[in-house]
């Protein structure tokens, strides 16, 4: 089994070589395709002359996270599939240890993602979500050693992933509405509801710069994950059931309050209209997975937390 790494770009150049690197030294060999979002740096000539290794899909224009991982996967089908940000310096099994997580009975595996300023802490585990669809990072800020041992998260992140190719495709692959951010929970949500499984694998651990390409508190990032917040709750109807209405609205305006107040901006506000309003008239999801039974001021918490 030969796995291939899809690894989305958007003007990484700075973050390429360290990544790419990392994934020359696995103990486990992989196949690396580059999805380059159209970059106007100079990623595709520095990854053609230092990694000629890798085989470069080059988009010609950002098309956004799902959508060039789904054309690289097209263009350059492997199996199974393992999904990278361009961010992360991988330690040497990562690949042998996601392979390893793999039995017969998984659809995907979650990696451990760990933060760059303290590596002996969790950026993220995977993704798990309330009730209301919002999304958290599995784990994150709890030390290292809590990855053993611990439940399996809904599905991974999109930033250091594996998926059995069959069971991708069968979904539809990422949501190409979704231009950056919540993709991996909308793949999560459908893969469970099509009965798909996923587990935790504590030793493929990837160090991560968090939001290294719009940063983590600007109105750029705010706009595009208020966007898929609207969609989300538009999209699973999550809405239409009174309770779940009533907190959801009272969590989304204390975050775009706080985002006004301390940041400044309003597009995180103006991104969950435009999302509501762009999934009018789309068909309903289902929604069968196991979501955290937690309470609005405890899911604003752990926002707040992702924050700090």
């Amino acid at each position: 089994m030969r796995p291939t790494v899809y690894i989305p770009n958007f003007n990484g150049e700075r973050h390429l070589p360290r990544v790419l690197a990392s994934l020359r030294a696995q103990t486990r060999p992989a196949d690396v395709v580059l999805a380059d979002n159209g970059s106007a740096d100079a990623s595709l000539e520095l990854v053609r002359s230092e990694f000629p290794e890798v085989a470069v899909v080059a988009l010609g224009e950002n098309t956004g996270f799902g959508p060039a991982l789904n054309r690289a996967i097209e263009e350059r089908p492997g199996d199974p599939l393992i999904l990278l940000n361009n961010d992360v310096e991988c330690e040497p099994r990562f690949v042998e240890a996601l392979l390893e997580r793999l039995d017969d009975g998984t659809q995907s595996v979650a990696a451990v993602l760990t933060q760059e300023r303290a590596p002996e802490l969790i950026d993220s585990a995977g993704v798990v979500a309330d009730r209301t669809l919002m999304g958290f990072d599995y784990l994150h800020g709890e030390p290292l050693a809590a990855a053993s041992g611990a439940a399996d998260p809904l599905g991974p992140t999109g930033g250091a992933a594996l998926y059995r190719r069959d069971a991708f495709t069968a979904v539809g692959g990422f949501d190409e509405r979704i231009f950056l951010y919540y993709e991996d929970l909308d793949l999560a949500l459908r893969m469970a509801a099509a009965g798909a499984s996923c587990r935790l694998a504590p030793e493929a651990r990837a160090l991560h710069s968090y939001s290294a390409s719009l940063g983590a508190g600007t109105g750029a990032k705010y706009g595009r994950t208020g966007w898929s917040r609207g969609y989300m709750l538009r999209r699973y109807r999550v809405m239409s059931r009174p309770g779940l209405a009533l907190r959801a609205l009272a969590c989304e305006g204390a975050i775009c309050a706080g985002q006004i107040l301390t940041d400044r901006t309003t597009q995180g506000l103006k991104g969950r209209l435009r999302g509501w309003r762009d999934a009018a008239g789309l068909d309903p999801r289902p929604l069968d997975a196991p979501l955290l039974e937690i309470s609005a001021r405890e899911a604003l918490a752990l926002r707040r937390r992702r924050r700090m």
